[in-house]
């Protein structure tokens, strides 16, 4: 999976995240603000953030 996409937990709202998952992790961007550039996870952290997210 190495394309954007729109974060599930996102509706067809203005507050939207996209998310775009590699084998090094995962980047994170703002939908409205592309341009601004996107966070960089490595794949530990990331792993941990969606597993505190869905506990």
């Amino acid at each position: 999976m190495n394309e954007w996409h729109k974060s599930s937990y996102s509706s067809t709202g203005p507050e939207c995240v996209e998310v775009r998952e590699h084998e090094a992790g995962a980047d994170v961007r703002d939908t409205q603000n592309r341009e601004s550039g996107h966070l960089s996870l490595p794949a530990s952290e990331w792993a941990a953030l969606l597993a505190s997210v869905t506990r």
